[in-house]
Order: C-alpha cells, then structure tokens, then sequence
C-alpha cells in the first residue's frame, strides 16, 4: 500500500472527498461476518461494524481505483444509493479507517 497524501495547506485528511484517492488505513484489519465485517483499528483500538457486504467490497476495493467514485461504480453501488455509501465512507474517513493516498 501507499503513503496517504500530504493534506493540502488548511485541509483536513480526514475530510472525505469522494472525487480523491482512498485506501483502508494500513493499520486497520477487516473480518469478514455473516451480516457484512468487523472493522478494527490497532491505533485507536476503535471497532466499526460494516453491515453491508457491498461497503466492505467498496472498502476493500479502493486502493484498486483513482477515486472512491470510481470504486463505488465499479462495485456496482445503485445511483441511488451512493449518497448512503458516501456517507458511510465519509464516517471510515473521520474514525480513520480509510485514508488518502497518493494518485
């Protein structure tokens, strides 16, 4: 996996951009479960609960492609439903699950 990108000058890496590149924090381990994956961060020993197989595959897929759009596409998100997906990945990005990387 990449480094994340430097944050612009005044921008938060955290701030979820889904036209940017993202990966899953290195020091996150996923588990795959029935209902979708246990999410758990070594740093922050912070544990999330994915409940959809479809955001653990956009999750696990994202270093894969330029943006998280693109990942959401090629994971076959409904239009619909991305602004929920967007949202979810936005709430990775701000408990630091998912990071920025470099293009």
């Amino acid at each position: 996996m990449t480094s994340p990108a430097p944050a612009p000058a005044g921008a938060d890496p955290a701030v979820f951009d889904p036209e940017l590149p993202w990966q899953r924090a290195r020091s996150v381990a996923l588990r795959p479960e029935p209902f979708g994956a246990l999410v758990y961060h070594f740093g922050t020993r912070k544990l999330s609960f994915l409940k959809s197989k479809t955001l653990v595959r956009v999750v696990e897929t994202l270093a894969d492609h330029p943006t998280a759009t693109a990942a959401l596409l090629a994971c076959e998100v409904p239009e619909s439903q991305r602004p929920t997906y967007v949202k979810a990945l936005a709430d990775l990005a701000r408990s630091q699950m998912i990071e920025r990387r470099s293009a």
